[in-house]
């Protein structure tokens, strides 16, 4: 069918009362699976309750893991289940959707770049750096959302002490050094 959507407005998906999706785009009723299959591919899209007018996507998002989560595709790890309903009613709860973000942002930035290092051949080994890095980031973000968690060997800000950070380091090499070695044989 034609679509009716103008380009870069994002489709509006109608949910009605029988729990029922519409997708005004295609003039035709979708499925959760559907909708989860429209996020993969980025096609932008807004879930408005068909008697009320409300916008309920963020609902419908949650529906769908919740959904993937439930026909085992576990992802979530319970730990940080615990942890993200732990920050409900806190005073860090104001700051976690804007944290949340930068993280997955950084997520698919080092994704991307982890792909086109794997696309070029791995002339360099970037993957040991973006390591240390997204290490060194979670370690601080979590100091500073969860009190306490900073581990032993760590200084004030966070980041290992030099003993533990050539430590680390070394093991993280050896990890990328097995992987390159499993790499050049899959190729063959």
């Amino acid at each position: 069918m034609a679509k009716r959507t103008a380009e870069g407005e994002p489709i509006t998906i109608k949910k009605y009362a029988n729990r029922r999706l519409y997708n005004t785009d295609t003039s035709s009723y979708i499925t959760l699976d559907d909708l989860a299959g429209m996020v993969r591919e980025n096609v932008d899209f807004q879930v408005i309750d068909a008697k009320s007018g409300d916008d309920i996507t963020h609902t419908i998002l949650t529906q769908i893991i919740v959904e993937e989560e439930s026909q085992g595709a576990h992802m979530l790890p319970v730990s940080f289940l615990r942890d993200l309903i732990s920050m409900y009613g806190n005073s860090m709860q104001a700051m976690m959707p804007s944290y949340l973000e930068a993280s997955m942002a950084n997520l698919r930035k080092n994704r991307e770049q982890l792909q086109a290092a794997f696309a070029k051949g791995i002339e360099a080994n970037p993957l040991a750096k973006m390591a240390e890095a997204n290490f060194k980031m979670m370690q601080n973000a979590a100091e500073v959302l969860i009190p306490g968690t900073r581990k032993p060997g760590l200084n004030k800000v966070g980041a290992p002490t030099r003993t533990d950070q050539s430590d680390e380091l070394a093991q993280m090499r050896e990890q990328m050094a097995t992987m390159q070695k499993k790499l050049d044989e899959m190729s063959k």
